[in-house]
């Protein structure tokens, strides 16, 4: 199939047309570079530089398109608190423009990547998709309005859909083919390995008296090849139904902080210094999920989501990018 993928050049996209190719797929990466880099851009892609606010631009890229993976979007947190603004006209109104481009284009499937920020602070662990969605940030916000607006092009327009709720990516590709890194991280594991390679002078640890084994934030983490294969399996399920599915993408376990802080010295043999600040207002001290539906519906598994494998992959591509 021809697949446009907004914002293949990024962390993610790039690993999700590393595989479809590898499944013998014809990805098209459709990239303002804004955060992406050509670096990123597999051989044997297609690539338009465009970005998703103008719809000429993603009207005439949608040319011969089968389906959409729709990756493109800001997704910091805390910038989304500050900078509102900013949050709604690239992850709203690009969203809309794709998906009005999508109804002129005659393309009627897409794959959405949302967020675990939907959800908002945790009544029950591990999160089911039934779980109530009451965002904690606006970047949260703007996920859950586009899933809402999916549902509405998907009653008036026909177009389905396969929403990904994300959580924590991390890791780079198994085999060291990808090695473009983030910009300006503000993840936790990036910072760590900035910090690892002297690139930061520390990494600061927002809270340490949570209530959990340790006092530290506990997450989902999941291997970015892992995200990628999920929408292999997305494509599957729309090739065969004729319906629309919103499922989590997650490990189903948490693993804290201080226990990445840990996994990460011990594999770089580097003793970097460690902080400790204050909660960051909104952090819940735990979010894993149930993957069980993607799983049940799908057939995804995750594969290199064990810690050993995300540490070792990431600290390969930062040890790829050192600086002289």
């Amino acid at each position: 199939m021809r697949i446009l993928v907004t914002g293949g050049a990024g962390y993610i996209g790039s690993h999700v047309v590393k595989q479809l190719l590898r499944a013998g797929h014809q990805p098209v990466v459709f990239d303002n570079l804004s955060v992406g880099t050509l670096d990123n851009v597999i051989t044997g892609a297609e690539f338009i530089e465009g970005d998703i606010l103008s719809p000429t631009q993603v009207l005439a890229a949608l040319e011969g398109i089968e389906v959409v993976i729709h990756l493109a979007g800001l997704k910091a947190v805390g910038e989304s608190m500050t900078h509102p603004a900013k949050y709604a006209w690239n992850n709203l109104v690009g969203s809309i423009t794709l998906l009005n481009a999508m109804i002129e284009a005659g393309v009627k499937k897409i794959i959405f990547s949302s967020s675990a920020a939907v959800y908002g602070e945790p009544i029950e662990l591990p999160m089911k998709e039934d779980h109530p969605t009451k965002p904690l940030s606006f970047y949260g916000h703007t996920k859950l309005e586009v899933e809402k607006l999916l549902a509405w092009y998907d009653q008036l327009s026909g177009i389905k859909f396969v929403v990904f709720r994300y959580f924590n990516a991390v890791g780079y590709d198994p085999d060291g083919d990808i090695k473009g890194l983030e910009r300006a991280p503000q993840n936790l594991l990036p910072i760590i390995f900035e910090a690892v390679m002297g690139w930061r002078d520390k990494v600061t640890i927002f809270g340490d008296n949570y209530p959990t084994a340790d006092g530290t934030g506990v997450r989902d983490y999941i291997h970015v090849s892992d995200l990628a294969s999920g929408h292999l399996k997305a494509l599957e399920y729309l090739d065969k139904n004729n319906n629309s599915l919103t499922v989590n993408l997650a490990t189903g376990q948490g693993t804290s902080v201080a226990e990445i802080i840990k996994a990460v010295k011990q594999e770089s043999g580097v003793d970097f210094k460690v902080e400790i600040g204050p909660p960051r207002p909104g952090d819940p001290a735990q979010i894993f999920a149930s993957a069980d539906k993607a799983g049940a519906v799908l057939g995804w598994q995750p594969v290199f989501s064990d810690m050993a494998t995300i540490v070792k992959t990431t600290f390969r591509a930062y040890e790829q990018n050192k600086k002289n």
